[in-house]
């Protein structure tokens, strides 16, 4: 029996989402991310938004030259987190075999539901209709016989789309799409393969595989085989995650020590706040640093004790950049936290009411709050700055 593999991406997320809850901004130009009077960039861009030519990576400002009259949304993580956790658990109830990618798409085996669901095609129209009718957004469906021409599927047919590549025609499909259309390929190897007079898809496929190894290093043979509709994975059923983490890049390289360590306070709150919406606490502190040329540093630390107190990871992960970080060192492009060895909340706590049990206590008062009013309903002043927009999430 040939595989099904089923590529399922909400489109337009964040903004999408904002449509949802607040009617009014149907239709609307929406976009999500930095304010304009800002150095924020933009996360994410309604398809109304789009038809102005703004994008996903533009900065807010110039976003606003586009289209004065749009409307611009700082993003609201609890509130996408949610609608994430029903979109998966609307996948989950047509197959266990589901493999989140990240917040707003998944893979999903359909290897042997014809019986239950009809065909292929049918099953996609149901998981379409499902989500429309529940979440209000729209999602593009890619179905094939392999993960990566169900992805490559879901992206052509963008938004609200579904598109099937039959067993076989993956060469007839892949072939003629433009090389970056292809999931492994960023804009360093476009330019490389460019370089090479390489265009397509098809024409990345006919390399001999000694080529691609040499110019594209252990990748390449992965690539090789990807662009010729070849792909071996399995849908991966994820279990209990390894690690929490979380990684901004700034908007422009800085050196601003205090911009820096505002942001990296976010990070830790953002941190914090899942690892106890997961009932779990971290023995591993870990921060990244991408510097303005690319160069890319780890540091870590393993705690006596595990925590998922925001303060407490701050605190850690600062004393980890202090001694990254000298004075007069090279501009940072990217910054991230990243807690591991989790554990989960049976530990035994101080029968004395300690400082870290404090923090936590408070952690969870504020967690409820925003949980139910908003991100912005509560916040620390040293939050202000990050606020103002000097910097853009990654997702």
């Amino acid at each position: 029996m040939a595989r099904c593999i089923v590529h399922v991406d909400l489109d337009a997320f964040f903004a999408s989402v904002e449509q949802a809850t607040a009617p009014e901004l149907k239709g609307q130009v929406v976009i999500v991310g930095g304010l304009p009077e800002s150095r924020g960039v933009v996360t994410s861009a309604s398809y109304e938004a789009r038809s102005f030519g703004m994008r996903a990576g533009m900065v807010s400002s110039q976003a606003r030259r586009l289209c004065p009259h749009a409307t611009f949304l700082q993003p609201d993580f609890p509130k996408y987190r949610e609608f994430s956790a029903k979109f998966m658990n609307i996948l989950t109830s047509f197959s266990p075999e589901i493999e989140p990618l990240g917040i707003d798409e998944a893979y999903l085996d359909a290897t042997g539901c014809e019986g239950i669901y009809g065909a292929p095609r049918e099953m996609a129209l149901q998981i379409k209709s499902l989500i429309a009718r529940e979440l209000d957004v729209t999602a593009s469906v890619g179905i094939a016989a392999c993960k990566v021409v169900a992805k490559v599927a879901s992206g052509s047919c963008k938004p609200d789309g579904l598109l099937e590549i039959a067993p076989g025609k993956e060469r007839d499909f892949l072939w003629p799409l433009p090389i970056r259309k292809l999931p492994g390929i960023g804009s360093k190897t476009e330019e490389r393969l460019h370089k090479m007079g390489i265009n397509t898809i098809g024409e990345l496929a006919l390399l001999p595989a000694a080529t691609a190894r040499n110019h594209l290093g252990l990748s390449g043979t992965m690539l090789l085989q990807h662009a010729n509709g070849i792909d071996e994975r399995r849908v991966m059923v994820l279990g209990e995650p390894k690690s929490v983490s979380k990684e901004i890049t700034f908007s422009r390289d800085t050196s601003d020590r205090h911009l820096i360590e505002n942001t990296l306070r976010h990070l830790c709150q953002i941190v914090g706040e899942n690892l106890r919406l997961q009932n779990r606490r971290a023995k591993c502190i870990t921060i990244k640093l991408r510097y303005c040329n690319f160069e890319t540093i780890t540091r870590q630390v393993t705690l006596r004790e595990a925590c998922n107190a925001n303060q407490l990871i701050f605190l850690t992960a600062v004393g980890l950049l202090n001694k990254a970080l000298p004075q007069g060192g090279k501009p940072i492009r990217l910054i991230g936290i990243s807690t591991s060895l989790l554990v989960g909340q049976g530990e035994q706590f101080h029968l004395l009411d300690t400082k870290t049990d404090r923090l936590l206590r408070l952690d969870q008062a504020t967690d409820q709050i925003r949980q139910k009013y908003g991100m912005q309903a509560i916040k620390q002043g040293i939050d202000v700055k990050y606020k103002r927009g000097r910097t853009t999430e990654t997702h």
